[in-house]
């Protein structure tokens, strides 16, 4: 068998996206060069590797078995690339990091651009994703580190203390709800929401918890920023569940009042994961050791 890196790394990018398109722009190869390095592999192996459609691609048991054999591969090889570089020039290499919407809007900033600039020869490859997403992803090897709530996190992933978290109802001080210290989702789910776009994390997580009502949200602009959230919710465009850390920085500057959500669901406690097994890359352990102190620290 004849493969190389570039073809084990072009097929993890094809079976992240389920798609050879994207799979070759991740990988920064043209189509027809990707789709020739997949067909290589098959006519190597004389198995189908993904099952072609409309919409994309699936992986064949034999391509879930590569799979696996692919990130054990690639994880070494970054691992090897993570040591040798800390002898050659100190650490040095990429760290992947899947982190719900809250860490990666509100804690995580001011604490990797700290990370980035004490160490100059590694650069982070930041992904948004729900909390559920990132767990199955750090247990699968797809990703070095994860922040997420701590309920979507099994046992078979490593867990961290990192930061309490909150989300909060924010509306108008002139609301009749700012009056209340606390309101139930359902109260509220019928009125008009401000949002991130509809594609977040966190948009996605409060329409399951709507929709486990048997109602939908009616989000009427998904914009780029909590703040920008807080400003609309201001002039009177909607309600908008946020974060309390977001919400609290933004009252202090515009004219919102806070309420208490009444639902477990909206006290959570996140986590850094990583995975149970093996070590992580040089880089990789610097980051993690990097945000275990950020979490301990505090807001």
């Amino acid at each position: 068998m004849r493969f190389d890196l570039v073809d084990l790394r072009l097929f993890l990018h094809v079976a992240d996206t389920a798609s050879i398109t994207h799979g070759a722009e991740r990988s920064h190869l043209a189509l027809a060069s990707a789709s020739a390095r997949i067909r290589g592999m098959e006519e190597t192996l004389g198995v189908d590797l993904l099952k072609r459609g409309r919409r994309g691609v699936a992986l064949t048991p034999a391509g879930q078995c590569l799979l696996d054999h692919a990130r054990i591969v690639t994880q070494q090889v970054e691992a090897m690339r993570g040591d040798l570089g800390a002898f050659a020039r100190g650490f040095s290499g990429s760290v992947h990091v899947l982190s719900n919407t809250a860490a990666f809007s509100e804690h995580l900033p001011r604490g990797l651009a700290s990370f980035l600039k004490a160490n100059p020869t590694i650069s982070v490859d930041l992904e948004e994703r729900e909390s559920a997403g990132i767990a199955e992803a750090i247990a699968a090897g797809a990703a070095d580190i994860g922040i997420a709530t701590d309920s979507a996190v099994p046992e078979s992933v490593r867990a961290h203390p990192f930061r309490e978290d909150r989300l909060v109802l924010v509306v108008p001080k002139s609301d009749a709800l700012a009056a209340r210290r606390r309101a139930r989702f359902e109260e509220v789910i019928e009125r008009p929401f401000v949002g991130l776009p509809r594609q977040s994390a966190l948009q996605r997580h409060l329409a399951g918890h709507a929709a486990r009502l048997g109602r939908s949200m009616y989000l009427r602009v998904g914009v780029g920023s909590f703040d920008e959230i807080c400003r609309m919710v201001e002039m009177g465009v909607g309600l908008a569940v946020v974060p309390e850390a977001a919400a609290r920085r933004c009252r202090r500057s515009m004219g919102v009042a806070i309420v208490g959500l009444a639902e477990p669901w909206a006290r959570r406690r996140l986590v850094v994961c990583t995975r149970s097994a093996g070590r992580l890359p040089a880089p990789a352990e610097r980051l993690l050791q990097h945000l275990l102190k950020l979490g301990n620290a505090g807001p």
